[in-house]
């Protein structure tokens, strides 16, 4: 059994920052890429950022200068920092890893946590 939890979504003023955190847990052999996608009322689900194992980051073009991918292979977490935040970032947060146990190597997805930028 494998589980992806995410935390530190809420409510936060235009211009603020969050930082969310997502920790993989079980019977893990290797954990590949981890990302961060969000889905905002109405639109499809987009790839925010994502980063491989040795530190290669992508970005997605709105995120980019803004928002900060980062992990720690030895607690299997994946961190999204998110700077100068405005009403556009509002989603529901979704962190996702590629994930190698003894069977089969597969996509976990988090059950998502909601940001929300308003003032």
């Amino acid at each position: 059994q494998v589980q992806v939890v995410e935390s530190g979504g809420g409510l936060v003023q235009p211009g603020g920052s969050l930082r969310l955190s997502c920790a993989a847990s079980g019977s893990i052999f290797n954990i590949y890429t981890m990302g961060w996608y969000r889905q905002a009322p109405g639109k499809q689900r987009e790839m925010v950022a994502q980063i491989s194992r040795g530190g290669t980051t992508m970005y997605e073009d709105s995120a980019k200068g803004r928002f900060t991918i980062s992990r720690d292979n030895a607690k299997n977490t994946v961190y999204l920092q998110m700077n100068s935040l405005n009403a556009d970032d509002t989603a529901v947060y979704y962190c996702y890893a590629r994930i190698r146990t003894r069977a089969i190597e597969s996509d976990y997805w988090g059950q998502g946590t909601q940001v929300t930028v308003s003032s």
